[in-house]
């Protein structure tokens, strides 16, 4: 055969399929599937797809009839509007771009699936945001509301230091994540706010260890965990004590809070703790699934929670 002939056999054989066989595919995937499959059923998308694969026969019956000369090919075979040779690649063609177009389908399904959870989490998460607030600022305006009857020279300062405390909580705490310092800074904040509160009554120890940089974490993480030791170790308590812990390298970081109780507190203090801890597990749950270890236990006359917290950083 001859470069000639060989043009013209392309030109009869190939060129009729081509025009056909390209269309049919993209039509099924992209008209019929959504539309008859989706929309009407499987009967109605048999049918589609019937017709569609008789008009490919009428469409390439007629380029043959056109491109062949005398209806007859370059072997001598005439036309013939059904045969295997021309049935076969269409109904080949239907099968793969139906096959194409359910991955297509169950990819997008899978997709919608994803985003919904994924609404639905941050639905979530910012619910338990919006608690984690107004919590707090009960708790810091009831501290307040005490030095104002009882040491009225220190509610001042005070004021001052919550104002700090809420700039964080209105211009922060709204981000996805925030740096680890700028947590920690609020962490201390809080803590000196109630070194002016209890003066000697409480003692309280913060100790801050490793290398604290580049490292982000959820805003509010922490906060909850203080919290709720002094809402629990503090009042009918002898030599109230309370420790507070943070050690972080790079990529983790340990935290722990200490508070001591009295002895006849029942064992399940966390049923009565409030929003705060159950709030913050939730969140961790969320947004360190895998990530987290956390472990709340009494011990003696201390209530002791830690929590291990894998870390990113930013850019990462």
């Amino acid at each position: 055969m001859n470069d000639t002939e060989r043009d013209r056999w392309y030109i009869t054989h190939i060129v009729p399929l081509s025009i056909t066989h390209i269309p049919q595919f993209f039509v099924n995937t992209l008209v019929l599937m959504p539309y008859f499959l989706r929309k009407k059923g499987v009967g109605s998308y048999v049918f589609s797809v019937l017709v569609l694969s008789f008009v490919c026969l009428i469409v390439q019956y007629f380029f043959k009839l056109v491109l062949w000369d005398n209806a007859v090919d370059m072997n001598g075979h005439e036309v013939n509007f059904f045969d295997f040779k021309t049935i076969f690649p269409i109904l080949f063609v239907s099968a793969t771009s139906t096959v194409y177009g359910l991955i297509i389908y169950m990819a997008d399904q899978e997709k919608i699936k994803r985003d919904e959870k994924q609404e639905k989490l941050q639905a979530e998460l910012s619910f338990l945001r919006s608690q984690i607030s107004p919590h707090f600022i009960f708790n810091v305006l009831n501290s307040i509301v005490y030095l104002i009857r009882t040491k009225s020279n220190a509610a001042e300062p005070v004021t001052i230091q919550l104002s700090e405390l809420m700039r964080y909580m209105l211009y922060e705490a709204d981000d996805v994540q925030v740096s680890l310092d700028k947590e920690i800074n609020y962490l201390n904040n809080y803590i000196e706010l109630q070194r002016v509160r209890f003066e000697e009554d409480v003692e309280i120890n913060m100790n801050v260890e490793g290398n604290i940089g580049s490292q982000i974490i959820e805003p509010m993480l922490l906060i909850p965990f203080v919290e709720n030791a002094f809402k629990h170790g503090v009042g009918m308590i002898d030599t109230p004590i309370i420790d507070v812990l943070v050690r972080c390298n790079s990529k983790e970081l340990y935290y722990e809070v200490r508070n001591k109780i009295a002895p006849e507190l029942p064992e399940d203090k966390d049923s009565s703790s409030g929003i705060g801890l159950k709030n913050v597990k939730r969140r961790l749950e969320l947004l360190y699934a895998d990530k987290h270890k956390l472990e709340i236990k009494k011990e003696d006359n201390w209530f002791i929670v830690s929590l291990f917290l894998q870390l990113k950083t930013i850019g990462s």
